[in-house]
């Protein structure tokens, strides 16, 4: 999603994405007998470190895949998602647990439901498109939502609003 399209925005800090995660774990808790987490790269790892810490998880696998652009200025298909990394020894998912931080269109998580039809898909964030991608989240956010992950931002110094555009 193009972040100028999007008039809403929503920033995460460390601390709610370390709650956030740990109530994924909540959640996660009594669903399976995990055998391992697959972290999808690059925004999956550090909930998936989270949701393994809580959960006494020890096998974590990845799977990389490119499935967007940063500016989205050519928006991409399921059919062209480009996994550039598959995981490892986790047959078709079944007992393995797919953790990423956000499920926006699906796309991704479309194309890792053909690749571990079985496995759990879990996430911190769903938008209402990606939704049904995925079996377990924490919080839905609108579609036009953009989402600043801690990241992706760095703290800085604003003006207050009642002094933008002012001059002196």
């Amino acid at each position: 999603m193009n972040d100028a399209a999007s008039p809403k925005f929503y920033p995460v800090s460390w601390d709610e994405l370390h709650r956030n995660g740990k109530a994924l774990a909540w959640r996660l808790l009594d669903q399976g007998n995990w055998k391992g987490i697959v972290a999808v790269t690059r925004g999956g790892l550090v909930p998936a470190a989270i949701v393994a810490r809580e959960l006494e998880i020890r096998v974590i696998e990845t799977v990389s895949a490119v499935g967007y652009h940063w500016d989205d200025s050519n928006p991409l298909q399921a059919e062209d998602i480009q996994i550039i990394k598959e995981p490892a020894n986790v047959g078709d998912g079944e007992g393995w647990l797919v953790v990423d931080d956000l499920v926006d269109s699906g796309r991704t998580f479309e194309v890792l439901h053909k690749m571990m039809p079985k496995a759990h898909f879990a996430t911190i964030y769903a938008k209402p498109q990606g939704r049904p991608m995925v079996q377990t989240f924490i919080t839905e956010v609108s579609q036009d939502t953009w989402i600043y992950f801690p990241w992706d931002i760095e703290p800085q110094f604003k003006q207050p609003i009642a002094l933008i555009g002012k001059k002196d």
